[in-house]
């Protein structure tokens, strides 16, 4: 038998046996966290991780209300339908429930099992499982730790856990004290949740240290059959109301059991013994002498050979061409081993109808966003096609990626994952369900529907803020956004605040100095310096939100055509609140939409910083936290606004913008700003 008959006839069996081996895989899950990381979760609400540990609820030295949920990013089969089989599942996690003020407590956490990845309830009593307006919407099997007695739901007291299907009214309750348990002792409690379905039985179990008792504090004789569905995920989620409790969890881990493993690919059938192989039908050769034969004959053996080597040669092409592009493609996400899950194009792609231009949410100067449902999770995400075509967009890409994949903060858009394939660079974004501040603010003004409320707004202030302090202050490195407006200002379902669109910012060394780049950013929106001489800093960001604090206080534009105006010339935000404020009218800025409803105080407190913000002068800017602070009513030195906008200078023998061209990580081209002793100035009117 020749060689390559024996290797396909060895080829043949072994690729049936891969393939049986690969889909030969068991159903059952398993996982086990001992440090939690954004690879596995899905964060919502007001979730955080913060060194391999999970808050679910806020971190803050006031009284507040929160809530947050996370979940695991994959779905787990607990039933197989073939097999007509429910999975048992046992799960074992750490977690502490503290409070900063022991006489403020509430309201406590919850494991959860849900058909939805989206689970995030209201704060207080509500767990952060459940919605207070829409108390049967969401679909649950729950364990609550509950710290608050809420007579609604029918608490037994302070201190239990329950068991919950579908309500927070509990089918079964247990006092953890009976077993010396106490919830809110801030120490580290070990539980154990383990459900067989084939004994129809959960047990509860807790403890301070990682044995487990012997004894379950809780146990539930329970078919949960009818209310795990094939697929559900899992989770945790807690909420706090007018006090700060913290609820943290340290690790996690997960199993399901009892379910069959998947069928294996049926093997090929033998072929049959009556099979009968026919000889090959013989070619009549001519045997006479030709001489037109024998023409056609060195014709083919000349072009034979040189077509045989032009499709090598394409072939070698081709396969160059893959390998580099692979090769490109594995650098490339190799520089992403930090960022969360990785998404395939085919799911993107199906998810956003081929990138249909129905399901644009957005455009920006460096890409387009998508809304995408992803019908296997019954989830929706926003999806940013990068515009790539140059390395300037891929560059913006890897910047956007980096940054914010290591970054926490509440009032930050979360990041979901990624995908780098088919010559596209994608992210996958969490999706604000009310679009960005400027829609809202402008469109939906325009089109009659009522604008945010007062409270909505000062909220939107403290939680912008909030992140910029956090960018600018608490990071490792120094994170300058340079593009702060209202577009990029995103808003969750309670219209809390979250910062998007990366694509600019950069990352700084707290103890170095800016450097010079090429300005870039939304007119309006950008400082005097920064036009000037296109150093970007923290002071750029502070002015940025010093006009959107005006935008949000007054509901208009920072640069439009002025009403009032016969000659409809532009009016700049900053110049007319300046204005009002020197004949001590600042006030009557506020947004007519309001309708006067809103603390007259807090109004001028909100104009003030904003114009001390917008501040010509960078050096008379304040920095976020102390912005924070103030809107917080806490302890900070009061602004000094002058009543008349001040002048700035520029000296001539400093770079322009359009005299910048050095990138800015390349340091041989930093311009020297010190040396202009006796140059000319050039005093510009901001």
């Amino acid at each position: 038998m020749p060689p390559p008959r024996k290797l396909l006839d060895f080829s043949i069996p072994f690729f049936f046996f891969l393939c049986q081996s690969a889909l030969a895989s068991p159903s059952n899950v398993k996982f086990d966290f001992q440090s939690l990381s954004l690879r596995n979760l899905t964060l919502l609400g007001d979730s955080y991780i913060r060194n391999g540990i999970v808050g679910l609820t806020r971190e803050l030295g006031v009284p507040t209300s929160s809530s947050g949920t996370i979940i695991y990013d994959d779905p787990i089969r607990f039933f197989d339908s073939e097999w007509n089989t429910t999975a048992s599942f046992s799960t074992r996690f750490t977690f502490s429930i503290q409070n900063i003020n022991p006489t403020s407590y509430g309201d406590g956490l919850t494991f959860f099992l849900s058909p939805d990845n989206q689970t995030l309830g209201s704060p207080g009593g509500y767990l952060g499982l459940v919605n207070s307006s829409q108390l049967t919407k969401n679909r649950f099997i729950a364990i609550e730790f509950d710290t608050c007695q809420d007579l609604h739901f029918e608490d037994p007291n302070g201190d239990h856990v329950g068991f919950d299907i579908d309500s927070l009214i509990s089918i079964r309750t247990a006092d953890p004290v009976s077993q010396g348990i106490d919830l809110k002792s801030g120490n580290s409690i070990t539980a154990w949740i383990d459900y067989r379905n084939d004994k129809e039985l959960l047990n509860l179990y807790l403890s301070y240290n990682s044995s487990k008792p012997e004894t379950p504090l809780l146990t539930v004789e329970t078919n949960l059959s009818a209310y795990l569905k094939e697929f559900m995920y899992v989770g945790f989620s807690a909420s706090t109301e007018g006090s700060t409790e913290l609820h943290l969890i340290e690790s996690w881990s997960f199993r399901t059991s009892g379910l069959h493993p998947g069928d294996p690919l049926t093997p090929p059938h033998n072929v049959s013994d009556n099979s009968v192989i026919m000889p090959p039908i013989p070619i009549p050769i001519s045997t006479s002498p030709n001489k037109h034969n024998r023409r056609i004959g060195w014709a083919f053996g000349i072009v034979g050979p040189a077509f045989f080597c032009l499709v090598l040669i394409v072939l070698g092409w081709v396969s160059i061409k893959k390998w580099r592009n692979i090769t490109s493609d594995n650098s490339f996400k190799a520089e992403l081993v930090t960022a969360p899950r990785q998404f395939s194009y085919g799911q993107l792609n199906s998810a956003t109808k081929g990138f249909h231009h129905s399901r644009i949410i957005g455009r920006g100067a460096f890409g387009t966003v998508y809304k995408a449902y992803f019908q296997a999770h019954r989830s929706v995400s926003a999806v940013k096609r990068s515009k790539h075509a140059t390395h300037e967009g891929k560059t913006e890409f890897m910047a956007e990626l980096k940054i914010i994949a290591c970054l926490r903060h509440k009032n930050l858009v979360q990041l979901q994952g990624w995908c780098v394939e088919k010559g596209e660079l994608l992210l996958v974004y969490e999706f604000m369900p009310n679009g960005s501040l400027d829609r809202v603010l402008y469109q939906e003004c325009e089109e009659g529907i009522n604008p945010l409320d007062w409270a909505q707004r000062y909220n939107i202030a403290i939680g912008l803020a909030s992140v910029l302090a956090y960018l600018h202050q608490e990071c490792e490195q120094q994170v300058i956004h340079r593009d702060i407006k209202t577009s990029n200002v995103m808003l969750d379902a309670n219209f809390n605040p979250r910062l998007g669109d990366f694509g600019l910012a950069r990352l700084m060394d707290h103890d170095k100095s800016p450097v010079s780049t090429l300005t870039a950013g939304t007119m309006g929106y950008l400082a005097p310096e920064y036009l000037q001489y296109g150093k970007a800093t923290e002071m750029t960001d502070v002015f940025s939100y010093g006009v959107v604090m005006l935008e949000l206080a007054c509901g208009r534009r920072p640069i439009e055509r002025d009403v009032n105006d016969s000659s409809k010339m532009m009016m700049n935000l900053v110049d007319w609140v300046w204005g009002l404020h020197s004949e001590g009218r600042v006030v009557e800025a506020a947004d007519r939409s309001l309708k006067g409803r809103f603390e007259g105080s807090d109004m001028e407190k909100l104009l003030m910083v904003g114009l001390s913000c917008a501040n010509p002068d960078s050096t008379a800017r304040p920095s976020m936290r102390r912005v924070l602070q103030i809107l917080n009513d806490e302890e900070a030195p009061p602004l000094a606004v002058p009543k008349m906008k001040p002048s700035l200078t520029f000296s001539c023998s400093l770079p322009r913008m359009e005299d910048i061209v050095s990138d800015e990580d390349d340091d041989d081209h930093h311009h020297d700003e010190h040396d202009h002793d006796g140059k000319e100035l050039k005093v510009i009117e901001i």
